[in-house]
């Protein structure tokens, strides 16, 4: 009997190691795909969470990593720390810097880090279409390992809510072809699941609708292999136009216009038509993703609506109520955003089931005002990045301040995140990285060593020049004014022409708030390590980076001048500024073209590569894919406030429609006039109708030489 007791224990011991080992099994595995000399050098223990924080130790022992971690995202922390901080390895969405190694590099003393708050969170609605429209699996894959590596464990992640959608509206009476017509194309679905707009720019197969589903299938599976928390699209309130004619009682509110835009309805949540129709809505999300979903995103009345008639508490009440009721102990995840969400709406809401994502927190600290959101959980965030726009920027020291002073506030034990919120993603990698990084701080960390520490681990080793040169890039480019901007300073080659540009973009801007010949000699000084690393991805994508934000700045004077000339009427200056200036655009789009990343040919052919099952479907989503960078929408010459909003400084754009904007624009002041804007509109529209995909032509190594000197003269 004793025999059989220490069997019967030695097979449970057995058994909670090998479920203890697999509980770890997506962390080796992400190892293998993204830093193969780890191969079999890895063990993963589980410890205990240390006064409910997250934590990971790292150690090496006999030629191996140990990694002891309180949950997965903790080990797949722990990893990313070891590789960063002793292999001086990367990845990014700007390049990678990895390399094989013989040996482990040995971290004797055990290394440990915890986390200050529970989540690390990741996305905004608009990155799931300025960044990853056209991603395919493959490119799900390698966003997942960044953002488990980084830390991040709550991520909103709404692709496939079109099927959803497609199969409530079919239940609700509605045809294929009228269910099909609510969904947006595929660069547009963010503003549809905000309540922006319906429809515009499709109508989809349901073959890409279907297709949508199964890729969110691979994204939630692996999620959860990762320990990464989804936040899926709840059910608020928004429904078609059309559903009044199909249910004649169904009480819904006109939403007025999103900027041109007509809104979609909202279904006034205090009847029982909401509650009938959300809970369909909620029985087809179970369906395809499973019932153990634990958050919700969507909110009514997002950047403006009609609220009359009803009582926004109770609306809120009841939306909370019946997410509840199909999943239960769920919480409902508000977007921190201007005057949302409103006091009247948090006091309908369960405190406990509700968590609001501060966005904007580089400029505003809505978490002061509004004093902890009335006592409500809090992440705290930062854009940075509108509409994944080409430009340097990032308040690096405000990213480290703003935190640790709520950290150090009456509203401390509300803050239960910190994360990232940007419109997109492919660009200043060391604004993201930042960010995820100081969840693992205890005190504040100094910004100087902090980038010492990137400098090592984005090139690779060690650089004195290249250190320098980002220390002097925190206090130029990635300083922290006390003005408000939204985004980076933008482009004048990527402006529609006229002779009073404020803005690229709407809600843009045009003012440096940096010493720009300062932030140019910097620039200098980290070309000067250049020799150092030649085969650097990393380094050879950022000095690409760096010179078109050099020559960006450039434009904005001669800009300046050439306005000047057609003001004064004098054609031989207007010819000479025009000339000069065209000339400017030229050269950045040669030299953007020496770098994949800022190429429209890159994003023209992940949109290619995501139409290829879809026969039906090919050519508008290629037209999404042009319009969403131009003209934007709707179909309305008289024009939209949208339009270059998400507009890029990238070889291929600048070299045919921006260059052919400016060249008209000019050759019209020539002749004594200036173009009307519906000319440009026009041209948008042909410009994306066109079949081209603009591949880029590299510059042999001596004339980008050469152009890399005439940028820094």
């Amino acid at each position: 009997m004793q025999g059989l007791k220490k069997i019967f224990l030695f097979f449970f011991v057995f058994l909670a190691l090998l479920i203890e080992a697999q509980d770890f099994t997506a962390v080796q595995q992400l190892a293998d795909r993204r830093f193969p000399w780890l191969k079999n050098k890895i063990v993963i223990q589980k410890i205990p969470f240390e006064n409910n924080q997250d934590v990971s130790i790292i150690q090496t022992e006999n030629n191996k990593l140990k990694i002891l971690a309180s949950s997965i995202s903790a080990a797949s922390r722990g990893l990313d720390w070891y590789v960063k901080k002793y292999a001086h390895q990367s990845i990014s969405h700007l390049g990678n810097n990895v390399e094989n190694l013989e040996r482990l590099p040995v971290v004797e003393i055990p290394v440990k880090r915890k986390s200050f708050v529970t989540y690390r969170y990741a996305l905004n609605y608009c990155t799931i279409n300025y960044s990853y429209s056209f991603y395919t699996w493959e490119d799900w894959e390698q966003e997942l390992d960044w953002m488990a590596l980084n830390g991040v464990n709550l991520m909103l992640a709404p692709v496939g809510t079109e099927l959803i959608w497609y199969n409530t509206m079919l239940q609700l009476g509605y045809s294929d072809s009228e269910a099909r017509a609510f969904i947006p194309g595929p660069a547009y679905t963010a503003w549809w699941l905000m309540g922006n707009l319906e429809g515009w720019g499709g109508s989809v197969s349901i073959q890409l609708i279907k297709q949508q589903a199964e890729l969110q299938k691979k994204i939630l599976g692996r999620m959860n292999e990762l320990g990464i928390e989804p936040i899926l699209q709840g059910f608020y309130g928004m429904v078609p136009r059309s559903l009044k004619y199909k249910i004649s009682s169904a009480k819904v509110l006109d939403q007025g216009k999103w900027v041109v835009f007509k809104r979609p309805d909202i279904l006034d949540p205090t009847t029982i038509t909401f509650t009938k129709i959300a809970d369909t809505y909620y029985g087809e999300l179970k369906k395809l993703y499973g019932n153990t979903i634990r958050f919700f995103g969507g909110e009514p009345f997002h950047e403006g609506g009609n609220a009359e008639g009803i009582s926004i508490r109770e609306a809120a009440t009841d939306i909370q109520s019946v997410m509840l009721h199909n999943f239960p102990n769920s919480t409902w995840v508000l977007q921190g955003w201007q005057n949302n969400p409103s006091d009247e709406l948090l006091k309908g809401l369960k405190k406990e089931n509700t968590l609001i994502i501060e966005l904007f927190g580089e400029n505003t600290d809505n978490w002061l005002k509004r004093k902890g959101y009335n006592g409500t959980n809090f992440i705290w965030c930062n854009v940075s990045n509108f509409g994944d726009k080409s430009g340097m920027y990032g308040k690096l020291q405000r990213f480290i301040d703003e935190p640790f002073r709520i950290k150090n506030s009456e509203y401390s034990d509300k803050l239960k995140g910190v994360g990232i919120i940007p419109e997109g993603i492919y660009n200043n990698p060391v604004a993201y990285d930042l960010m995820l990084d100081l969840a693992w701080y205890d005190e504040k960390p100094d910004l100087d060593y902090w980038l010492k520490y990137y400098t090592e681990y984005r090139y690779g080793k060690y650089n004195k020049n290249i250190i320098n040169a980002w220390q002097e890039f925190a206090q130029t480019i990635y300083n922290s004014p006390e003005a408000y901007q939204e985004g980076p300073p933008e482009s004048i080659y990527c402006a529609r022409p006229s002779l009073d540009i404020k803005s690229v973009s709407s809600w843009g801007t045009r003012t440096r708030n940096y010493d720009q010949e300062r932030f140019k000699k910097a620039v200098k000084l980290f070309l000067e390590a250049e020799d150092e690393f030649v085969n650097s991805e990393t380094y050879s994508t950022d000095k690409i980076d760096f010179l078109r934000q050099v020559l960006a700045n450039k434009g904005e004077e001669v800009y300046n001048n050439l306005v000047a000339s057609i003001k004064e009427k004098k054609t031989e200056k207007i010819k000479q500024t025009g000339s000069c200036f065209l000339q400017l655009i030229n050269m950045q789009d040669q030299l953007t073209g020496n770098s994949k990343y800022f190429t429209l040919n890159r994003w023209l052919l992940q949109a290619e590569e995501f139409g290829k099952p879809f026969k039906d479907d090919q050519a508008n989503i290629i037209y999404n894919a042009k319009t969403q960078i131009t003209f934007w929408g709707p179909d309305n010459a008289s024009g939209t406030s949208v339009r270059d909003y998400a507009h890029k400084e990238w070889n291929g754009l600048l070299g045919s429609l921006y260059t052919q904007r400016w060249a008209l624009f000019i050759q019209d002041a020539i002749q004594g006039k200036i173009t009307e804007p519906e000319t440009f509109y026009q041209m948008e529209i042909n410009w994306s109708r066109k079949k081209n995909m603009y591949p880029p032509v590299k510059l042999r190594p001596d004339q980008l030489l050469e152009l890399q000197n005439e940028i820094l003269k």
